[in-house]
């Protein structure tokens, strides 16, 4: 025992110099090594029982547990079994004597490494494992033990981690499944005798305000009387012991009821027990009197009785996900309903909306507030304790931050950070989303009086978040209703009569609080200039949830929408319009003579809902075309009327430029009513499109006269005074007209001829560079694209052509004049100015090529004739550009989108002197120089070539097969060399792609076929040509799965699949002897070690598909091979994992074998990893 004393003492100072503030990084790693040399000696385990047992040092403590958690899920199967014995015998005994004593991650941990025992041994070797656990729990004195056993057991044994066998892991589940109805019977008594012994049993209970709230709503909700009297209980107060138990009891029932089934053995006193303290959660009575009392210990426990609500709805909450409900669990269903929205009445019961609110505020409390400084720091240094644990034990103590901790040595109470608000709005989504299709037609649950209470409860929400929560939820049940009026058309009159006051008033209530004249102080606190990951800010996601939640209203009831919406954009458009009495001349220009403070802010109310009211008016445009064009056409075009005027109102009084008394707040206010009037419009352009062929129809002169005043309204703005959102807006309204709507009469305006002369007057200011693309993008369309309802003859495609090619030499006037000459050369430009000019046309002629891509042959012949000279420049420069890697990329870009879009109107010669010529001046030195020397932008310039020739090698046909030899050759010779041993994944995606496209699209080029030889069983294997060339890909192919980029690998494993399921390229001969047992054990050894976890399915049906072309060579001949190769297996156990391969021919799947032994238990299936503890003993364990 000396030396075991000894060791102690030693090991305790190693720990507390390990964890010291002054110890170096190197006297770590030391310190380390020793520690992991010192678990690896076989007997160590009997130390780290002495020194858990003798030792009050948490660290010692942390890592003696540690080593024995290896040994356990490590080197178990080496263990002698008198060991296993003692193990398993002393390790209980330890916790049972110390339990109350030990910190509390120690116990925790403790349980932890019991209960991996058991998960190895339970129940062949452990029989009494689990009956241990329940005893501990029937024993009052032990009863947290006990649960919190079994809260691990649940966590470790009915979800385990990879390291198990299928089999094992099944055997498990049927295990624990087996005592499900034993254990969920166990913890129904004890929350039930904690409730029973603390309940108040007097006849007459005291007045409360929960005392008599039976009213017609709850007879609705609660058939029985009984139900609402019990439920109407005043609910007692609890000792600290006794709520412990009840949050340990509620966290073993949620996740217990995360993975078993609904059934029989979830009983109604079950359900109603976890009611009961659901209860907890909005008994807001009692944490008031105990914040009252005034004492932290009566807050403490104030907190805890909203606790152990937030864990009973946690409960609620894992039942109402499983969307698997059996037949007889649907009445119990229903009940838990009605308790619930019980719950939910009691939540939102007032009819003073402060009242309400002030309430939900209370129950948002986070119980996190009640922390004393010392629990925080405690909290704070339990991350020191992560550095002695293993993988598996992480997740456990992560946990324990954002935890606190019981007083008086009872343990740990779990995460507080969740508000019982959002666990009822988790609830109340899961029974919308869920449920509601198979309860709603139960006429005794009444569904309007729910979306009643559910309207409470959004629009008194305390916090911006669980409003948005409350949106997603209405947004959850709009949709559930449109899909069921779409599945029963006849019925439809009778589903909107049931909902419709219920939709009006959420429409309405939306609508009120988007305004600012009604919520400015709650509005004007989100944030409207930081942006979120979706690239928006906390307005914009406010104003876009809401719109959303309009949107589909008026899906449903678009007479009502309309009807609500129109006359509250007509009043703030009144006082918009009105604005131009009130402007006066003043010396520096015009000024808005509105000065009260009052009137400022009544006006920022006003533009600012005007604003938000044209973006909802905007998002109802689709419900204005299709079908419901002719029926709704009278309200959309008055609609579009207003936003006509509104727009040509704003530009010609430019209200934008307008001098204000509070600038820094009306100016902005006046520039976003005017870009979202514009926007507005743009969104109605399908619409107009619509009646762009009525109007051809009809020879109306209204639709002229729309179109001719909206590009009265834009044209003002296209100009550099302009800000640029409202430039940006004007120009992208523009594009949509020339590209949506297409009226034929579109050029012949007066103001588009302006913007027309404006653009291509070489005198004129540029715009901004996104400003420029949009005009010139559309005036391209307006002139290229055919319009609607014409015939050909009437497109008037000459005088389109003439005045395509004026508007394209005047675009690329500077640029044509760099084109290298012997009078150029005299007059050399500075290279900045050049490239200047060189962005400026390529990024303006690339955007007009690739916006009539997709369009008819005649619109791209006269778009190539007019861009013809600039091509054939842009190719005469390229030489002289390709060390400026910023300049070959937009070139680049330029000619890919070409290629994309008009490869066929640039015809076969010109197109193979461009391949030429690229092939010519990407030599291997210059595709280094890009690559290695010149950055991301370097890489750009070769990853847009290789999509270039990624485009040419798909081409159908055999006008540009003779480049095959030379791409491959390119590929593989020059480019490849380059990237293969770069860690970057930069060129290495477009370059496999490359190569996978000219594999699959030129597949006769390596195997020539005859239609004989493809219909002919037993016929002759297919010629084979390019085989060193083939070769090399796969090559290429194969060494990329030993490289850990995982998103290459899975792009590369998914080519070789579909080259398979096209083409048979695992059949194919060359492929089949020479390569093919290389692949499989290149995939098999990823699965060993593990490297691509995330991509197994994958590598195990790709490893499937390769095998199944040679199974009898795979069983023959390769897998004693590849079992022979692993190290630290002896050859028993290869001998085991051999057998344990099912060779099965009839699935589609890989089919791992389920019959291995028990004892050693051996891994099985087609992903097998042997993991080497030291050279005495070894375990072998299933990857995943």
């Amino acid at each position: 025992m000396a030396s075991e004393e000894t060791s102690l003492r030693a090991l305790e100072s190693l720990m507390t110099e390990f964890f010291h503030d002054c110890t170096t990084n190197e006297r770590k790693r030391e310190i380390e090594e020793l520690l992991n040399n010192f678990a690896q000696q076989v007997g160590a385990w009997r130390f780290c029982l002495y020194f858990l047992s003798s030792t009050r040092n948490d660290y010692v403590m942390m890592y003696s547990l540690t080593v024995f958690e290896n040994l356990i899920n490590k080197m178990w199967l080496g263990v002698p079994s008198q060991d296993k014995m003692e193990i398993r015998s002393c390790l209980p005994k330890l916790l049972l004597a110390h339990h109350k004593t030990l910190p509390y991650f120690v116990r925790n941990k403790l349980c932890k490494v019991i209960v991996d025992i058991g998960r190895q041994d339970w129940p062949m070797f452990y029989h009494d494992f689990f009956t241990n656990i329940l005893q501990l729990i029937q024993s009052p004195v032990t009863t947290p033990l006990g649960l919190i056993m079994l809260k691990t057991t649940s966590e470790e044994l009915a979800c385990p981690r990879e390291d198990l066998s299928v089999a094992r892991k099944e055997e498990l589940r049927k295990l624990l499944l087996e005592q499900v109805q034993t254990v969920l019977g166990l913890l129904t008594g004890i929350l039930e005798s904690v409730w029973d012994k603390h309940s108040v049993t007097a006849a007459t209970p005291p007045p409360s305000p929960t005392s008599g709230e039976s009213g017609d709503l709850l007879s609705n909700l609660l058939q029985s009387p009984s139900s609402a009297k019990l439920l109407n209980q005043p609910i007692p107060i609890l000792d600290v012991e006794s709520e412990y138990i009840c949050s340990l009891a509620l966290e073993c029932l949620a996740h217990l009821f995360s993975w078993i089934p609904l059934s029989a053995s979830i009983t109604p006193s079950l359900l109603t027990t976890i009611f009961h303290f659901a209860r907890f959660g909005c008994d807001i009575r009692a944490r008031k009197m105990a914040s009252v009392n005034g004492s932290s210990q009566n807050c403490v426990l104030g907190q805890e009785r909203g606790r152990l609500g937030v864990l009973a709805m946690s409960c609620i909450n894992e039942l109402m996900s499983k969307n698997c409900v059996p037949m007889e669990f649907e009445e119990y269903l229903l009940r838990m309903f009605q308790q619930t929205f019980y719950l939910l009445q009691k939540i939102t019961k007032d009819n003073n909306a402060h009242t309400v609110k002030s309430r939900l505020e209370e129950l948002d409390e986070r119980i996190l507030g009640s922390w004393s400084g010392t629990e925080r720091s405690e909290v704070a240094q339990e991350p020191r304790l992560l550095l002695m644990c293993s993988q598996g034990q992480e997740r456990r103590f992560v946990e324990l931050r954002g935890a606190w901790k019981q007083k008086g040595g009872n343990g740990m109470k779990g995460c507080l950070t969740c508000s019982y608000i959002e666990k009822f709005t988790d609830f109340l989504r899961l029974f919308v989303s869920v449920h509601l299709r198979r309860i709603e037609s139960y006429s005794q649950f009444p569904v309007v009086e729910f979306l009643t209470l559910l309207f409470k409860y959004t629009f008194h929400q305390p916090t911006h978040e669980g409003y948005f929560s409350c949106l997603d939820i209405w947004t959850l049940f709009l949709d559930y209703l449109t899909s069921k009026i779409k599945s029963r058309l006849g019925d439809k009159e009778a589903v909107l009569n049931r909902y419709e006051d219920a939709l009006v008033l959420l429409l309405s209530e939306v609508l009120n609080r988007i305004q600012f004249t009604y919520n400015q102080a709650q509005l004007e606190e989100l944030d409207d200039e930081t942006l979120d990951d979706d690239q928006q800010t906390e307005w914009q996601r406010y104003l876009r949830q809401s719109l959303e939640v309009v949107a589909k209203v008026m899906e449903l009831l678009p007479t009502h929408a309309f009807s609500t919406l129109f006359p509250v954009l007509q009043d703030n458009l009144d006082v918009y319009l009105g604005l131009q009495q009130f402007v006066v001349t003043s010396g520096s220009g015009h000024r808005l003579n509105i000065t009260a403070e009052n009137d400022c802010r009544r006006l920022h109310c006003s533009l600012r809902d005007l604003s938000s009211l044209l973006q909802a008016v905007g998002r109802l445009a689709e419900y204005f075309t299709g079908d419901m064009f002719a029926a709704r056409f009278s309200d959309a075009l008055t609609v579009v009327e207003r936003l006509v005027k509104v727009t040509l109102y704003g530009s010609q009084i430019k209200l934008y430029n307008i001098e204000t008394a509070v600038p820094s707040v009306l100016k902005p206010d006046l520039i976003d009513v005017h870009a979202q009037s514009l926007a507005a419009l743009q969104a109605y352009s399908h619409w107009l499109a619509q009646y762009c062929s009525e109007a051809h129809r009809q020879n109306s002169q209204q639709f002229v006269t729309l179109i001719s005043t909206t590009m009265d309204a834009v044209t003002p703005l296209i100009s550099t005074k302009v800000q640029d959102k409202l430039l940006l807006s004007a120009c992208h309204l523009l594009v949509s007209l020339a590209t949506t709507v297409r009226p034929i009469f579109l050029i012949s305006i007066p103001s588009v001829q302006k913007v027309f002369n404006r653009i291509t007057d070489a005198s004129a200011q540029r715009l901004v560079d996104k400003a420029q693309v949009l005009v010139c993008r559309a005036l391209s369309n307006i002139l290229l694209l055919p319009c609607p309802n014409l015939s050909e003859s009437e497109q008037q495609w000459p005088m389109r052509s003439m005045n395509h090619a004026n508007l394209i030499f005047a675009l690329s006037r500077d640029y044509r004049s760099l084109k290298p000459s012997a009078a150029a050369s005299q007059r050399k430009m500075p290279l900045d100015d050049t490239k200047v000019i060189i962005h400026q046309t390529l990024s303006v002629l690339e955007d007009i090529v690739e916006s009539i891509s997709g369009e008819s042959t005649k619109s791209r012949q006269i778009c190539y004739q007019s861009l013809q000279e600039s091509v054939q420049v842009s190719l005469a420069l390229f030489p002289a550009f390709i060390h400026q890697s910023d300049v070959t990329d937009e070139m680049l870009s330029f000619f890919l989108t070409l290629f994309r879009g008009l490869r066929v109107q640039m015809g076969v010669p010109f197109t193979e002197q461009i391949i030429q010529t690229f092939l010519n001046m990407f030599t291997r030195e210059q595709l280094a120089e890009s690559i290695l020397h010149e950055g991301s932008t370097g890489c750009r310039v070769v990853e847009k070539f290789l999509k270039i020739l990624q485009v040419v090698v798909q081409e159908p046909g055999q006008v540009f097969k003779p480049f095959l030899p030379s791409i491959i050759s390119l590929s593989m010779e020059q480019v490849y060399p380059i990237i293969a041993e770069r860690p970057s994944p930069d060129v290495k995606a477009e370059l496999f792609e490359l190569l996978f496209r000219t594999l699959h699209h030129n597949w006769r080029y390596f195997f020539k076929s005859t239609v004989l030889a493809s219909v002919q069983r037993g016929a002759a294997e297919e010629q084979m040509e390019n085989e060193p060339q083939f070769s090399a890909i796969m090559q290429a192919f194969g060494q990329s799965f030993l490289q850990p980029d995982i998103h290459l690998f899975k792009q590369n494993l998914f080519y070789l699949e579909t080259l398979n399921t096209k083409q048979k390229l695992y059949h194919k001969k060359v492929f089949r002897t020479t390569m093919l047992f290389q692949f499989v054990n290149v995939l098999l050894q990823v699965l060993v070690h593990k490297s691509h976890d995330l991509l197994q399915e994958e590598i195990g049906v790709a490893i499937y598909n390769m095998a199944s072309v040679d199974f009898d060579g795979f069983f023959a001949a390769f897998l004693p091979e590849f079992l022979s190769g692993c190290a630290g297996v002896d050859a028993n156990q290869k001998n085991v994992l051999g057998r344990n391969f099912k060779m099965d021919r009839a699935v589609a799947v890989p089919m791992p074998s389920r019959t291995c032994p028990r004892s050693p238990r051996m891994c099985t299936g087609w992903s097998t990893t042997c993991a080497t503890t030291d050279s005495a003993t070894t375990a072998c364990r299933p990857a995943p």
